[in-house]
């Protein structure tokens, strides 16, 4: 994708980066919302081990959007980088580094989550423990996916900061957008370090905490789709006459 094509085309660009903003929205609320709500019951290993097990294709379903959701991630990041570089090239490549920290850790947290299902059907593992100790192994395995998730978000959170800074100098995209981005990457900050250190105020906060991060997500992720840039701002901000 080069820079030429994006500065001379931008609407078809920016409705990809809109579309696959969308899919990573999508696929990651059926992933973290739908599957693990409907499977995971917190602080009880052996109901969650009888739910997987008895929904493997439900589970291996959710940590394949998991996994998808990073794969998406990476050209729709690419995608936006390029709209955004023109505001200020330094605070994008900022902006792309923090994304690609949270994608990585992201990709590593999913590992956790694929081992859960083999830990608990494996032969081999039924073996050698008790059935109770493979449902606190997968306990566990599924626990060190949330913890690496909350810090890939954190990374996330950070991003979206900066991304609401850009999308609000930018001229080309409206400046509420920017600033609930902003309010996106607060939520998720709050959320996630409370998680991690407070989980008695996270279970307090939590889900309301991370409505923010879903309206500034799908406000832009929509305005992507359905509006792309406005031409005459970008133009203008890339110093070209209009035809």
């Amino acid at each position: 994708m080069q820079g030429r094509s994006i500065e001379a085309s931008p609407q078809r660009y920016a409705r990809t980066a809109g579309l696959l903003y969308l899919m990573v929205i999508v696929f990651g609320a059926f992933a973290e919302g739908f599957v693990t709500n409907k499977l995971i019951v917190s602080g009880d290993a052996a109901a969650s081990a009888h739910n997987i097990l008895a929904a493997p294709g439900l589970w291996q379903l959710g940590v394949f959007a998991n996994l998808l959701v990073v794969i998406i991630a990476l050209p729709q990041l690419w995608i936006e980088f390029m709209l955004l570089r023109p505001v200020n090239r330094n605070i994008a490549l900022l902006f792309l580094l923090l994304n690609l920290a949270s994608l990585a850790v992201e990709a590593v947290s999913k590992l956790f989550l694929m081992m859960v299902l083999p830990i608990l059907s494996n032969p081999a593992y039924l073996k050698a423990f008790e059935p109770q100790q493979l449902e606190g192994l997968a306990r566990l395995a599924f626990s060190a996916h949330g913890v690496a998730f909350n810090i890939a978000l954190i990374f996330f959170g950070l991003a979206c900061l900066v991304d609401g800074y850009l999308i609000f100098r930018s001229g080309y995209f409206p400046r509420a957008i920017g600033v609930l981005m902003q309010l996106a990457g607060l939520s998720y900050l709050v959320s996630c370090f409370s998680v991690l250190f407070a989980p008695a105020i996270a279970d307090m906060l939590t889900p309301a905490i991370l409505l923010p991060a879903l309206i500034g997500e799908s406000s832009f992720s929509l305005w992507l789709l359905i509006k792309g840039v406005n031409l005459p701002r970008w133009r203008e901000r890339l110093g070209v006459s209009p035809h």
